[in-house]
């Protein structure tokens, strides 16, 4: 049996994290997985093109993955930092590994996931930096409403 290549999980989330700017919407995507590497259901971020500010990357890999008696040998792949909506979305369904294309953007709540027992994997993935640090620096005021905060003033 061959063991899980991480960076081959995470090459599903950013093909739907390229699609997500492509369509104009944030640079996120997600998928989940079982503990053997098969795809159950894949997402994007769709706040932006669905008018949906509950449809993060992670959410729609969920919605689209479908229902299962339990979640615990599941693995979420997701380009960047869950916020903390996507991480009690993980905690809610028992979710039992995560893993992080990157972190430097934004660090929500996989902290919080790993003291809570879920295994939690950050890659450092330099493409999915450079996707989420080019929408940020396009696109401020999408990128704080998706998160939650106020747009920093400009001098």
């Amino acid at each position: 049996m061959n063991p899980i290549r991480y960076a081959d999980l995470l090459s599903v989330a950013k093909e739907q994290a390229r699609l997500g700017a492509a369509e104009g919407g944030l640079p996120i995507g997600a998928a989940l997985f079982t503990a053997g590497g098969d795809l159950l259901g894949r997402g994007r971020n769709r706040r932006v093109q669905d008018g949906d500010p509950s449809m993060h990357a992670e959410t729609s890999a969920f919605r689209n993955a479908g229902r299962r008696p339990h979640y615990r040998d599941t693995i979420m792949v997701t380009t960047l930092s869950p916020c903390w909506y996507c991480s009690g979305l993980v905690r809610q369904f028992g979710i039992g590994h995560v893993v992080i294309g990157e972190a430097r953007t934004f660090s929500g709540g996989h902290e919080w996931l790993a003291e809570n027992g879920v295994a939690i994997t950050v890659l450092d993935d330099p493409e999915c930096a450079e996707l989420m640090e080019g929408f940020v620096r396009a696109h401020p005021e999408l990128w704080f409403e998706d998160i939650g905060a106020e747009t920093p003033a400009t001098e």
